[in-house]
């Protein structure tokens, strides 16, 4: 398949720069998923790797092929859009071998490839269909197998779920790792949705008006995340963050409310902000903890999220067990404090 290396490429749009400046490699047969918010240039780093929109900067290598000035039908690469992109005056199977008649392969081949993916993909009953009568997932997979078909050296997806209910988001994650493995593809994954870079990739590439903020396994990234945009970015619920001062006495909310949270010595006179999964924190009626106040419930059926106000700052708790109480009601958090991130209030960077 094929390796991806950006060294120091930007983009720009007459004066304004929204890509000043990335260094990225992507290994062969790796699923790499950019994630931001709308707007934090990961889909326009996708279309620069595709061909789609120019390099203002830098340089951009497919394998050893610097490819900067390579025309997009030149790269060997297949791009899966959000809104599918087909043709609607063809068929399945006149939308899938487009690409290749448009390179002359020949009938043959293009009945047996467009077969194959057709088989893959479960759309062998839909080929003399047009898109107006498929469902919404049944025109991503005629999408995806239009990029199958070709035998790219690299595969690359732009939100392609997006426009999915929930149920069939999560079913086409599940077939796109699968096809990923099957084709031991080198790919790359545009999403807004954390979860969906979560469960689906072998490194996720968090990106914040066009910066990289950090780049690892999902685990690395929401266990030891490199400042407060990752920390409550990655994870749902966001992580809890409260912010004040650390002192010999306990932790001294913005609020001016001091709260029993220990805080390690060398840390003492800080302005920090400090961090917790609410699967880290835990609900009692009486005992230990802080005092607190319910705020709200909210069932999931797998869990509850219980919404605490603490000297008015609300923190969430995340409880596998059912949850009884109302709002107004009295309780006391109990935090894992060997789960506790520090941050530096100023530059939001990680303690160590």
């Amino acid at each position: 398949m094929a390796r991806v290396t950006l060294a120091n490429v930007s983009k720009r749009y007459g004066a304004l720069e929204v890509i000043p400046g990335l260094d990225l490699s992507i290994a062969d047969r790796e699923f790499v998923t950019l994630v931001g918010p709308s707007g934090c240039g990961k889909s326009t780093l996708l279309r620069m790797i595709a061909g789609l929109e120019g390099i203002s900067g830098g340089d951009a290598f497919i394998d050893q092929q610097r490819v900067n000035n390579v025309p997009p039908m030149h790269r060997d690469v297949a791009m899966v859009f959000q809104n599918y992109a087909l043709y609607p005056h063809m068929t399945v199977a006149e939308n899938m071998s487009f690409g290749l008649r448009l390179r002359k392969v020949s009938k043959p081949e293009i009945e047996s490839k467009v077969k194959r993916a057709a088989d893959t993909l479960g759309l062998a009953p839909f080929l003399s269909r047009r898109p107006r009568q498929l469902s919404g997932g049944q025109r991503q997979r005629v999408a995806m197998g239009r990029a199958i078909v070709r035998n790219p050296r690299l595969f690359l997806f732009d939100e392609p779920l997006s426009n999915l209910d929930a149920q069939l988001r999560v079913q086409m994650r599940t077939e796109i790792k699968a096809l990923h493995r099957r084709l031991e593809s080198t790919s790359i994954y545009v999403t807004h949705d954390q979860i969906e870079a979560m469960t689906m990739a072998d490194r996720i590439v968090v990106m914040n008006q066009g910066r990289i903020e950090q780049q690892g396994t999902p685990e690395d990234l929401y266990d030891r995340p490199a400042n407060i945009f990752v920390a409550t970015f990655i994870g749902s619920p966001s992580m809890n963050l409260l912010r004040g001062k650390a002192t010999t006495n306990g932790f001294e909310l913005d609020s001016g409310r001091l709260i029993d949270i220990p805080v390690r010595p060398e840390l003492h006179g800080r302005d920090l902000v400090i961090g917790l999964r609410p699967e880290h924190a835990s609900i009692t009626i009486s005992g230990p903890g802080l005092d607190a106040t319910i705020v709200d419930v909210e069932p999931t059926g797998l869990d509850t999220h219980v919404v605490c106000d603490v000297a008015g700052t609300h923190v969430i708790a995340n409880l596998r067990d059912r949850f009884r109480a109302s709002p107004g009601d009295r309780v006391r958090l109990l935090l894992e404090e060997n789960r506790l991130h520090h941050f530096d209030a100023t530059t939001g960077k990680a303690l160590p």
